[in-house]
């Protein structure tokens, strides 16, 4: 069950330390997919067709925004001018019809699952009117962590999240579906009610344990920004709702769907490694003594270990309806790691991703790091090849930037209501890497580390915000020296060693030198800021 919010540690192991090459690497991957132009999904397209499965466009947009929010919150919680303009991108595209127009076609019904209801469904343009669970729950939870995580309410104004469609050539006039983040957080809640609290179906008559994890992730953020309890009695009236179903099948693992109608339970048949770990990595947010207690079971019957301690999933069987296969993106290996990841399992992880790099051929592209499409299952000596889109873009991206319980720690454990006035690198240039970025409040001290990228054109300029909040003087150390010095509303000075400080606002913004990395720590002291002033006073007077 969900807990009450808890104090976490304010610096921790993880943000001390640096990423790593890797991890910088698909951050800058992320970067470089939501950079592309709007309607270019180069590296992105799966192999199933029209959205429909389950590497779709709105998944691989909704996980890479949930990776950056688990790096922001654990690791570089000090750095909102990284993640910020990724997160504003992300948004973007998500509500872009190209990712949502599927719904026109899933909403009439007529699959295996839903085609003696289908008289009963209609085409339906608004993509979260109804069910679609699938989508609207993560559009719902990116506006809400953006709001949660850069205390920017630009989500909550009227119409800020809306869903605009025209083509002169089908459909009719222009459709246009305005919502914001607090009336679809409110819609979702009550067609969650609606059903009982089982949960909202993805396309008719479908209610997946998964894709309600991310609508209950968004009734956290909300409460968290608007000081409600949604979630709680979302999750309390959840677990009633299951009690009488079960949330594991006989074979121990998730149940991976009800029928709406019926109440009948759909079971993890194919032993499919993304149920449970998709299921699990998600659920542990708010259900940790549950998923935990199953995680090793459940586990061992998924993947293959080798003597070289790289780790394999083994695959589920071929996911059939009315005896028909169905193609699309299962995203196992993935998944896997991401559940790992959350886990804490650091052995396990180790090997997927070993197992990933050996046989997954990872590829660097204009500084970022992925693993590009292979539709090919193994290679000639059995080892798995198969690498997804939304794997190879996002998941193990995910994994590697997540840390041990890090939706758990982001829902249990937020933030102060000091936060967002601490010392932060609010802007950062677009030739510049942040690997390590915390304030210690103990300490006094803004910690941050800048490497320049020789491969993109900027001004190597970070904006160093809420300096004056923090403190009546301050020194900047790099490494071992200082290189400028301030004061509370007064001018700073540099002091050599290629560093060029200009005060904007209560802010300074700070041009380092070039290459890296370069370690920074902004130390204040009220008797520094002392000293400052008078030794500026005597230069003014020679």
């Amino acid at each position: 069950m969900a807990t009450t919010a808890e104090a976490g540690p304010k610096v921790t192991p993880d943000m001390r330390a640096e990423l790593s090459a890797e991890q910088v690497g698909h951050l800058r991957h992320f970067e470089n997919l939501l950079a592309q132009p709007p309607n270019d999904w180069s590296l992105m397209q799966g192999k199933g067709m029209g959205q429909d499965d389950f590497g779709g466009y709105r998944f691989q947009l909704a996980y890479l925004t949930y990776a950056l929010a688990l790096t922001h919150a654990h690791r570089l919680p000090a750095a909102p001018g990284v993640f910020k303009p990724m997160f504003e991108r992300a948004i973007e595209k998500m509500l872009l019809p190209e990712v949502w127009i599927y719904w026109k076609d899933t909403s009439r019904g007529g699959a295996v699952f839903n085609q003696h209801l289908s008289d009963t469904y209609r085409e339906e343009y608004d993509p979260v009117a109804r069910d679609n669970i699938m989508y609207s729950a993560y559009v719902q939870s990116m506006a809400l962590l953006f709001n949660y995580l850069f205390d920017d309410d630009r989500y909550a104004r009227p119409g800020a999240l809306s869903f605009n469609f025209y083509t002169p050539f089908w459909g009719g006039p222009p459709k246009r579906f305005e919502y914001d983040q607090n009336t679809l957080n409110e819609h979702i809640y009550w067609l969650m009610v609606e059903n009982g609290y089982l949960g909202v179906a993805c396309e008719p008559n479908c209610v997946y344990q998964i894709c309600n994890q991310p609508a209950i992730l968004g009734f956290r953020m909300h409460d968290l920004v608007t000081g409600g309890a949604v979630a709680d009695e979302v999750t309390r009236a959840y677990e009633r709702a299951w009690a009488d179903f079960g949330r594991l099948d006989e074979n121990g693992h998730y149940n991976m769907m009800m029928f709406q109608d019926s109440k009948a339970i759909t079971p993890n048949r194919g032993s499919w490694p993304w149920v449970d770990a998709w299921c699990g990595a998600l659920m542990n947010m708010w259900n940790r003594d549950l998923v935990r207690a199953n995680y090793p079971g459940q586990l061992a019957n998924l993947v293959d270990r080798a003597d070289d301690g790289t780790v394999s999933v083994r695959p589920g069987e071929p996911f059939l309806l009315a005896g028909n296969p169905v193609v699309g993106d299962a995203c196992d290996h993935g998944w896997v790691s991401v559940w790992a990841a959350e886990m804490g399992d650091t052995e396990t992880l180790r090997g997927l991703l070993a197992h990933a790099d050996r046989y997954m051929g990872p590829r660097w592209r204009d500084g970022g790091l992925y693993y590009p499409r292979n539709d090919q299952r193994a290679d000639a000596d059995g080892h798995r090849t198969e690498m997804e889109p939304m794997s190879g873009n996002v998941l193990l991206a995910y994994a590697r930037l997540n840390v041990e319980d890090g939706f758990w720690k982001l829902y249990n454990q937020p933030w102060g209501p000091g936060h967002h006035t601490e010392p932060a690198l609010t802007s950062v240039a677009a030739d510049l890497d942040v690997t390590r970025a915390y304030y210690d409040p103990e300490r006094r001290e803004l910690v941050f580390t800048l490497v320049g990228r020789a491969d993109r054109a900027g001004d190597g300029a970070v904006l160093l915000a809420h300096l004056d909040r923090a403190g009546d003087g301050w020194a900047l150390w790099l490494d071992d020296r200082v290189v400028a010095r301030g004061r509370r509303g007064g001018e700073v000075a540099a002091e050599g060693d290629g560093v060029d400080v200009r005060r904007t606002g209560d802010g300074v913004r700070l041009v380092g030198p070039a290459g890296g990395p370069h370690r920074y720590t902004l130390r204040f002291d009220g008797e520094m800021a002392e000293e400052m002033a008078e030794e500026m006073a005597e230069e003014v007077a020679e």
